[in-house]
């Protein structure tokens, strides 16, 4: 890839970084537009909403109400000229529901409503069903005349509930004069209740809870008017108040105090009260259709004004945005060139020289801070990216000395390590072969078992020897020349293992390790059988098998105890099969990075998974490479019982002191 084409990032980014502001900018500029634009939009669905919802609901409420007063007056009289009239009245509903629940569902609707609008509309269809099944009930006789009337009640009320929502507007006054021009409307509905309870009742008069809900149904209607006609302004008002101060409303007054003193009206009073209760719902309507109606028309022209400011505001928002974004693309360039300078030479930095550094410095080479840290080179006349670079190039150094300081120390550490574990070495197998002549010329069984227990420590000892050695990056000392059977290899390594006697070894096939490789497995195995038994109960066994498979030969170190959890078997099995580099100060896992550092060294696998019985099992599998057939003559001396695995150890252990201690004496 060019030096060109990789500036492209750097560049995009800074121009990026300062076309944020702008883009917020932006932002602001289309929720400001659309905000407004909403605001016209939304009193422009107004008259949407007028004519495809609540024009044709007004509608149903009207022919609602005329099949409840032709409801009430059959179930009144039982005449077959009132069915008559109900039926003929039903039809006529029918046909404007059928009409509303089209406009309701249609597209138009659809698009005009918010979802809590939806919610309210969906709430009246499912009203409307109610008006089929108080039908039936009433032609079967079913349902007294009370039921019905209040079960066409409920239709309206979830009618005049659309209402309240459709008239939801952010236009505040419009939005206030609709709900109190809704309130109305529901005036003129509790006076045609009134109509229907007194139809029911003319010719046996109101029952108790009729002339209750009568007297709640007067005052209510007085109490909606009372409360709406001041809030109206002066020239919806005035639509209302020429109705409320008619003579003919003030007889109607009247009549509602002798339906409430006398139940029982004579004929003449009811056709007298009948008459009345229908001219003003007839007024009511009339004044409820010319409010609405310019409502609607109030909407339209504050719609066209919030369109006309939107257009006009947006405009200049528009070109003031348009020359921000020139202004800084020219501005984003200059500095783009310089930053790219600059990415080049810190990508130099980051890139190259200071993994050759690091190295150079791992081969064990002396590095010069001067020569493998100059000063970075930058070009610009910014300031700020001149101090940049500066202190690109401070870091550099210290980045580098660090680095130095690091390897000399990690050097250091190692060589303590192998110091140590050497001279512990000498003195541990110069311990155990004094142990191994006082056991021998030691007859006495108490004697003999102490000493036992001393150089089953000692063997431990020079385990955590060879552990350092390790850490250091060299290889331990103890070394065989002749293969080994890999029955001997696991139980010389349980032998190791503080809690041996709760190791059990079983059987194995009789196939040998090369001898090379028997030092590292045996101390591998040996960590992996002693973290088993640290972990698992005191009273448990830790089992230890072997066999021959496909890629090699497979030892398994099974215990009982708690286990880990899947999250913790993985962390492990990463570092067993991937070893870091070793830490100084992550001593609590100094076991688990020799097995990982000695199954590298041999290519052999280590694998952690649950155990049937809780615990964990450790698979070890040593590659076929390291293994030796059968029939091997040194492994044919050793089952003839030539030789025996004491012997081989015994005199691998006098080669090394010997070697050991002429090194130090080299020392």
């Amino acid at each position: 890839m060019s030096p060109r084409r990789r500036d492209r990032p750097i560049r995009f980014r800074l121009i990026g970084l300062l076309l944020i502001p702008l883009f917020s900018l932006i932002v602001l500029w289309v929720i400001t537009a659309g905000v407004t634009i909403g605001d016209s939009l939304s009193l422009r669905t107004y008259n949407t909403l007028w004519s495809t919802l609540r024009r044709p609901a007004d509608s149903l409420i009207v022919d609602l109400q005329a099949e409840r007063l032709a409801t009430a007056r059959y179930l009144g009289s039982r005449r077959t000229a009132d069915r008559d009239a109900m039926v003929v009245q039903r039809q006529r509903t029918d046909k404007t529901r059928e009409k509303v629940r089209k406009l309701a569902l249609s597209n138009a609707s659809r698009s005009a409503t918010t979802p809590a609008m939806r919610t309210q509309v969906d709430e009246m269809l499912s009203g409307l069903s109610r008006i089929d099944e108080i039908r039936a009930e009433i032609d079967e006789g079913l349902s007294p005349r009370l039921r019905a009337i209040e079960t066409y009640n409920l239709v309206s009320d979830s009618i005049y509930q659309m209402h309240y929502s459709l008239a939801l507007i952010d236009d505040i006054p419009i939005y206030q004069q609709s709900r109190v021009v809704i309130s109305l409307g529901y005036a003129k509905e509790l006076l045609t209740r009134e109509q229907a309870l007194e139809a029911a009742a003319a010719s046996s008069g109101l029952t108790d809870e009729e002339r209750k809900l009568f007297i709640q149904l007067v005052g209510n209607r007085r109490f909606l008017i009372d409360q709406a006609l001041p809030e109206l302004d002066t020239g919806l008002r005035q639509l209302h108040v020429n109705l409320i101060t008619t003579p003919l409303y003030q007889r109607l007054r009247l009549q509602e105090e002798q339906i409430i003193e006398a139940p029982k009206l004579s004929p003449r009073a009811q056709r007298v009260w009948q008459s009345t209760s229908d001219d003003l719902a007839e007024m009511f309507q009339k004044a409820q259709t010319e409010a609405a109606a310019l409502l609607a028309q109030r909407a339209a022209p504050i719609a066209d004004a919030i369109l006309r400011r939107a257009v006009l505001a947006g405009g200049f928002g528009l070109l003031a945005v348009v020359a921000s974004i020139l202004i800084s693309l020219r501005v984003g360039g200059r500095l783009a060139r310089e930053l790219a300078d600059l990415r080049q030479a810190a990508l130099d930095l980051a890139n190259k020289r200071l993994p050759e550094v690091l190295t150079k410095l791992k081969r064990g080479e002396d590095v010069d801070v001067a020569t493998e840290a100059p000063p970075l080179q930058t070009t610009g006349g910014t300031a700020e990216i001149q101090d940049v670079g500066r202190a690109f190039s401070t870091v550099q150094e210290t980045a580098v000395e660090a680095a130095i300081g690091q390897a000399r120390l990690q050097r250091g550490v190692s060589q303590v390590f192998l110091n140590l574990a050497r001279r512990s070495q000498t003195l541990l197998h110069r311990q155990r072969s004094q142990l191994h002549g006082m056991q021998r010329h030691t007859t006495d069984p108490d004697m003999l078992e102490e000493l036992f227990r001393l150089d089953h420590l000692t063997t431990r000892m020079r385990r955590h020897a060879e552990g350092l050695i390790i850490l250091s990056g060299n290889a331990p000392g103890r070394a065989w020349r002749k293969p080994i059977p890999m029955y001997d290899v696991v139980r010389g390594a349980a032998a190791e293992v503080e809690d041996y006697a709760r190791v059990n070894v079983l059987p194995m096939e009789d196939h040998g390790l090369d001898g090379s490789a028997v030092a590292d497995v045996i101390h591998l195995i040996a960590e992996l059988i002693e973290n088993a038994t640290i972990f698992s109960p005191p009273h448990t066994t830790v089992s230890v098998r072997g066999e021959l498979v496909g890629m090699g030969f497979a030892v398994e170190i099974e215990d009982r105890g708690l286990g880990m959890s899947k999250e913790r078997l993985a962390e492990l099995n990463e570092r067993l099969a991937h070893p870091p580099e070793f830490d100084i100060a992550d001593t609590d896992r100094m076991g688990l990075f020799v097995v990982a550092r000695l199954a590298a060294r041999r290519d052999i696998r280590v694998t952690l998974r649950p155990s049937p019985y809780g615990g964990t099992t450790a698979i070890v599998l040593i590659p076929s490479a390291l293994m030796v057939g059968p029939k091997d003559p040194d492994l044919a001396r050793l089952a003839a019982g030539e030789v025996t695995p004491e012997d081989i150890i015994h005199a691998s252990s006098r080669a090394q002191e010997k070697e050991n201690t002429g090194e130090e004496d080299r020392k």
